[in-house]
């Protein structure tokens, strides 16, 4: 079986060589001639398609270790799957050893000390099922099927972003494979400039095996959902979002959505796939509160469809799973606003209406808050200045319309582009952006993370990933 090196080369893995390797695994090992090898290279993005060499399906921080072990030994280019769901690919490499840590799904709390910790193969969802049985609840995305580790790595917004800032600002400590094979904990005590590197600048330091978050109490039940309207009340609907949601309370995160209208059973037949604008809201406060505070976006117009209720936290963080199933087609390009402003609601207004696919969005995400309040360089995610992100969500089903799809969301963002702070986020950019939008997305901080590259990797063994050459 032939292997890249990092000097991309190829040689030759024996049978003795992966026999040798397998005995020091928990865990399985999978060639291309395993039935389990195509399920475990598949990435939620179809335009990805790579074929590592072999896999190694971890399933603890023992079988992480000895994969990059055998990986330095051999001099192998390496790859790491958490959930699988970076729209760029970058868990999979062709003819690379890729550890896939996608069996690692174990969810710890401690209630007393309000921290969970989790394994990095685990789903959002698993997250939050575990927590929740306590009434406690971190900071997380908008999918549950998104993988913790990508998301957490790259910074991380949802719904509690604006009470409690990033992802990553929630994090209190990782535990991480160095590209020496061992096992170390980074936290603001141990191994601090690992810690701040980490939080925003990927995977580029080592591979982290575990996560401890902090916990908050939140519900199990919050006011959460959609409300829906016919695209041609989209500029009423965007000034209303724009006034709410610069006076809202930190317990109510809003997003505006614009795209064509899915096969949904609370929307009416008549209006599938015909063009809408929703907004998506959260209330985390008491129930009693959120249903106040949502009145206005409930008594709006005349709304086609209204599904914004009291529901469990852990049933919203559900509620968008179907608009972005594994195996389709996705292409985006996102940007961090500083406001919203009737010029770039036009604009929203405008590409919208040209979407080529009933599977695309516009979507406006509220961040402002408690991210603001800390200093840009508390972490490598940086991006303080950020109240907003707009992204155009291109997705589809079959490759002969990506073009014409591909085509849509850059000419969307280019005209976009000119309502930005200059920054974007590292987690939504696709597999075809070079070294300046890296730059845009980390900033000031990549001089320090190139000194922590050296430091930790200076042979740069973990590559396939947004990198950073060793400074």
């Amino acid at each position: 079986m032939r292997a890249t090196t990092l000097k991309g080369t190829e040689i030759e893995l024996t049978p003795d060589m992966l026999a040798g390797l397998k005995m020091q695994l928990q865990g399985p090992l999978l060639t291309p001639d395993d039935p389990d090898y195509e399920a475990s290279r598949r990435l939620w993005n179809a335009m990805i398609d790579r074929r590592p060499a072999v896999v190694v399906r971890c399933l603890g921080g023992a079988d992480v270790m000895a994969g990059v072990r055998f990986a330095r030994e051999h001099d192998l280019l390496l790859c790491i799957k958490g959930g699988g769901h970076n729209i760029a690919g970058l868990a999979v490499a062709d003819g690379a050893l890729m550890l896939d840590l996608s069996l690692m799904r174990g969810v710890w709390v401690d209630r007393e000390r309000r921290v969970a910790h989790a394994q990095a193969g685990c789903e959002l969802g698993d997250v939050d099922r575990e927590t929740q049985v306590h009434g406690l609840a971190t900071v997380l995305g908008f999918i549950s099927t998104t993988g913790i580790a990508g998301l957490t790595l790259g910074g991380g917004f949802g719904y509690l972003t604006r009470r409690w800032g990033y992802t990553t600002d929630n994090v209190l400590g990782m535990e991480v494979v160095t590209p020496d094979g061992r096992l170390v904990h980074a936290s603001a005590d141990e191994h601090a400039d690992l810690f701040w590197g980490l939080r925003g600048g990927g995977g580029n330091f080592g591979v982290v095996t575990r996560f401890d978050y902090r916990l908050y109490p939140l519900g199990p039940e919050i006011v959460g959902g959609l409300v829906a309207w016919p695209a041609s009340e989209a500029p009423a609907v965007l000034e209303l979002y724009r006034r709410l949601a610069e006076q809202a309370p930190p317990e109510l995160t809003l997003v505006a959505l614009l795209r064509p209208a899915p096969p949904a059973p609370w929307l009416p037949r008549e209006y599938h796939g015909t063009p809408i604008v929703a907004l998506l809201a959260c209330y985390s406060g008491t129930p009693e509160e959120g249903e106040a505070v949502v009145a206005p976006i409930k008594g709006f117009g005349q709304p086609i469809g209204d599904v914004l209720v009291r529901r469990p936290y852990a049933q919203l963080q559900k509620l968008l799973d179907a608009t972005q199933p594994k195996g389709r087609r996705y292409y985006w390009k996102s940007e961090y606003l500083p406001g919203i402003e009737p010029a770039l609601c036009d604009t929203v207004i405008e590409h919208a209406g040209r979407i080529r696919s009933p599977h695309s969005a516009v979507i406006l995400f509220q961040l402002g808050g408690a991210l603001n309040a800390l200093d840009n360089d508390h972490s490598a995610v940086g991006n303080r200045d950020a109240r907003y992100v707009v992204n155009v969500g291109g997705a589809w089903e079959s490759p002969e319309d990506d073009a014409a799809n591909i085509a849509w969301a850059r000419e969307a963002w280019l005209d976009l582009k000119a309502f930005s702070t200059g920054g974007t986020y590292i987690n939504f950019l696709t597999e075809d952006e070079g070294p300046e939008r890296v730059e845009a997305a980390l900033g000031p901080a990549l001089r320090r993370l190139a000194e922590i590259k050296r430091r930790w990797d200076p042979d740069n063994r973990f590559r396939v990933n947004r990198n950073i050459a060793p400074g």
